[in-house]
C-alpha cells in the first residue's frame, strides 16, 4: 500500500513579498533531503499557476511506514520548526493510503 500526502501551503503575506525567496530556499532543501529517503517514491512543491503565493505539495511514500520514517528525520524537524514563520496561514493536506502502486496513464489525454 502506498501512502501519498498533498497539502496546500500560503508560502508567505503578500504584504511580505521578502518571505518568498526564503520559503523558496527552505522548499528546495527540504525536498532535496526527503527525495533522497529510501521510501519516498516522489516528494515535490509546485507553485500555483492562479495565486503566486500559493504552493501545492506532493509527496509519495512506499507504505505508511516509510511515512512515518520521514517524519522522524532531523530535516522534518527543522522544516517544521521554521516553515511557520513563512507560511500566512495553516497548511491545508489531503493524505491518502492507496492500493496503486504508482501513477498510471490519464485515458483523455495521449500525445499525437
Amino acid at each position: 500500500m502506498r501512502t501519498t500526502v498533498i497539502s496546500k501551503e500560503r508560502s508567505h503575506d503578500p504584504d511580505r513579498p521578502d518571505k518568498v525567496e526564503e520559503w523558496l530556499a527552505l522548499a528546495d532543501s527540504y525536498a532535496k533531503d526527503v527525495n533522497s529517503e529510501d521510501g519516498c517514491l516522489f516528494f515535490q512543491f509546485a507553485r500555483s499557476l492562479t495565486d503566486e503565493n500559493e504552493f501545492i505539495c506532493i509527496e509519495g511514500f512506499t507504505d505508511a511506514e516509510a511515512g512515518a520514517t520521514h517524519v522522524k528525520q532531523p530535516y522534518v524537524k527543522r522544516f517544521f520548526d521554521i516553515a511557520p514563520g513563512l507560511v500566512s496561514a495553516q497548511p491545508q493536506i489531503i493524505y491518502i493510503d492507496t492500493p496503486h502502486d504508482g501513477f498510471g496513464p490519464m485515458g483523455e489525454i495521449q500525445p499525437r
